[in-house]
């Protein structure tokens, strides 16, 4: 029973982690039809800001703060400096459709090496800012901690604050607006331009969020060299496709989804088919349902 349990608490906390991620990659696709696989490197650089602004303040909260403003920052200057300009070079070339897919895919390999050279590759650590130690109950250890308690209530806090910005502000409505069509929007007034930069930025900043509270739930540590980001990233676009790369509600949902379910493999069969279940799944969701668990059929938006 309490094992049972456990991997539920489990499931839920990496769920709650791969949801903002995921966000982060909806965010983007559905502003510009982009897959940003550079979203793992931007948050592996607002973590490196984090840990930077823990090092001077020795405070994990006003360094999640800093990291998710950097975040944003990053995301805004990629978008604004880099994504507009190949947009207008590529857009009736050959490949227009993939030039921006493959230039976030070379911003990833830019940003990890860039910190190799400039940070070196050895691990830094952030500590948790509470206790990790599980709770106790009925003289059972459970595998949700202060730390674990407070994940998934940060995530679900950032949640509720982005549905809120997106459903019920006058910003959320031109973003939404400027994702579902941009010329009929341009035609209301709405600035396009601006409002897919801060669509960028509102993603970077999810994205730093991810990789904040990822680290002290792991071991800690993390370096320009570590897989951590990279499967951070790759969990986050499958709950991005298991909800339906268009919604947000779905990205959170794909999330749960898929950290229940490689919680009961790690569990209950095995830690190393758990990668392999993560793409089994998704290859699943894409044959049986390609719109996604939230997704329309004929294209309209959750």
């Amino acid at each position: 029973m309490y094992t049972f349990i456990n991997t539920v608490l489990i499931g839920i906390t990496s769920g709650a982690i791969y949801s903002l991620m995921a966000i982060a990659l909806v965010l983007v696709w559905r502003s510009t039809r982009v897959v940003n696989f550079a979203q793992a490197g931007q948050a592996l650089l607002s973590t490196y800001v984090g840990y930077a602004c823990i090092q001077q303040f020795n405070s994990f909260w006003l360094a999640l703060i800093v990291s998710m403003l950097a975040g944003a920052l990053i995301g805004a200057f990629i978008d604004a400096v880099l994504m507009r300009t190949l947009f207008r070079r590529v857009s009736h070339g050959p490949i227009a459709g993939v030039a921006p897919i493959i230039a976030t895919l070379g911003l990833l390999g830019l940003i990890r090496a860039g910190l190799g050279l400039f940070v070196g590759n050895q691990d830094v650590i952030i500590r948790p800012p509470v206790s990790n130690v599980g709770y106790t109950v009925a003289g059972h250890t459970l595998a949700f901690s202060p730390l674990k308690l407070v994940i998934v209530s940060t995530s679900i806090i950032l949640m509720i604050a982005l549905s809120i910005l997106f459903a019920k502000t006058n910003l959320g409505l031109s973003l939404r607006a400027a994702a579902f069509s941009p010329e009929i929007a341009r035609l209301a007034g709405v600035r396009v331009d601006r409002i897919r930069t801060l669509g960028w930025a509102i993603a970077g900043a999810a994205g730093a969020a991810a990789g904040m509270l990822q680290t002290p739930n792991g071991n800690g540590s993390f370096s320009p060299d570590s897989l951590d980001f990279s499967l951070l990233l790759v969990f986050g676009f499958i709950a991005a496709v298991i909800g339906g790369l268009e919604s947000l509600i779905g990205a959170v949902l794909g999330a749960l989804l898929l950290g229940l379910v490689l919680a009961f493999v790690l569990t209950y069969i095995s830690g190393s088919l758990v990668f392999i279940t993560a793409f089994v799944l998704l290859i699943l969701v894409l044959l049986i349902r390609p719109q996604g668990i939230i997704g329309a059929k004929r294209g309209r938006r959750a």
